[in-house]
C-alpha cells in the first residue's frame, strides 16, 4: 500500500510549524512499510483531488489567504466533491477558515471560501485581543493538544460538527467552547504545533480513512511504539493545565 498526499500551497500556508504534520505522517506511514508519495500543489498548477488519499493545508496570515483564495476557489468544487466521496482532508488556521464559507477580514474585506464546512469566520477588529495559546480539546479521536494564534473568530453554522470540544483554550470563538469543524473524513482545526506529531492517534486516523477509501474497508495499521509522541502529547498538557491553573 501507499499513500497519496496532496500539501496545498506549502510555499506560503505554512506557520507554526505546519509542515511538520507531512513530516509525522510519512514517519508513521514508512514505519510501517507503507509507501508516502508527497505532491506539492501550488498557484496555478494542476490538481486533480481525487487522485490523492489525503489533503493538506496549513495557515497563513491574512495577505497569504487573500494570495491563494482565487487559485483555491477554482478548485473548490472538485475538492468538495473528493471530500463528498470520502477523501479526508486536514486543514489547519487559515486553510480551515478557507474550507469554511468566507472569511471576513479586520477591514471588512470578503475573502472567499470553498463551502467543504458550513461555517463563516468574522475578525473582530484591529484592537480585539487575539486568541493565543495552548489548548487541550476533546474529540471523537481523543484528547488533541496544540497550539493556537488567531484574530478571527468562527462561527459555526446550526446543524455544522466540531471538531471537538474545548476543554483549555479559546477555540473557535472563545465563546461556545467548539474547536475547528468535521465533515465526514475531513477536519478543520485551529492547532498548530505541528498538531499530528503531539497527536499520534489523530494521524492514524486520517491515514487508515485515506487507505480505506483506496483499499478498502479492511485495511489497519499495526501498532507503533510511540514513547516519544505519547510523552509529548502528555508534557503539553501539563504545561496547559499548569498555565491555565
Amino acid at each position: 500500500m501507499d499513500l497519496r498526499v496532496a500539501h496545498l500551497y506549502p510555499d506560503v500556508m505554512n506557520i507554526y510549524g505546519d509542515r511538520g504534520n507531512v513530516i509525522a505522517l510519512r514517519y508513521r506511514c514508512e514505519s510501517r512499510g507503507i509507501g508516502f508519495s508527497l505532491t506539492e500543489v501550488n498557484i496555478g498548477d494542476s490538481f486533480d483531488p481525487a487522485a490523492f488519499d489525503l489533503v493538506l493545508i496549513g495557515g497563513g496570515q491574512d495577505r497569504e489567504q487573500r494570495r491563494i483564495a482565487d487559485d483555491l476557489a477554482r478548485r473548490g468544487e472538485g475538492i468538495r466533491m473528493a471530500i463528498e466521496d470520502g477523501l479526508p482532508a486536514l486543514a489547519v488556521c487559515g486553510g480551515f477558515q478557507l474550507f469554511g464559507r468566507r472569511y471576513i477580514d479586520q477591514a471588512g474585506e470578503i475573502i472567499p471560501g470553498i463551502g467543504v464546512f458550513d461555517l463563516e469566520t468574522r475578525h473582530p477588529g484591529p484592537v480585539a485581543d487575539r486568541c493565543i495559546g495552548d489548548v487541550v480539546i476533546e474529540t471523537a479521536e481523543g484528547e488533541v493538544v496544540g497550539f493556537e494564534n488567531h484574530g478571527g473568530r468562527t462561527y459555526l453554522a446550526p446543524g455544522q460538527a466540531p471538531f471537538g470540544k474545548v476543554r483549555y483554550g479559546a477555540g473557535n470563538n472563545n465563546g461556545d467552547r467548539t474547536e475547528g469543524a468535521r465533515h465526514k473524513n475531513a477536519i478543520g482545526t485551529y492547532l498548530h504545533g505541528s498538531l499530528l506529531p503531539k497527536n499520534p492517534a489523530l494521524a492514524d486516523a486520517l491515514i487508515v480513512a485515506g487507505l480505506r477509501r483506496r483499499y478498502g474497508p479492511g485495511v489497519g495499521l499495526e501498532p507503533l511504539e510511540d514513547t516519544a509522541e505519547t510523552g509529548a502529547h502528555a508534557n503539553a498538557v501539563r504545561i496547559t493545565e499548569k498555565r491555565r491553573s
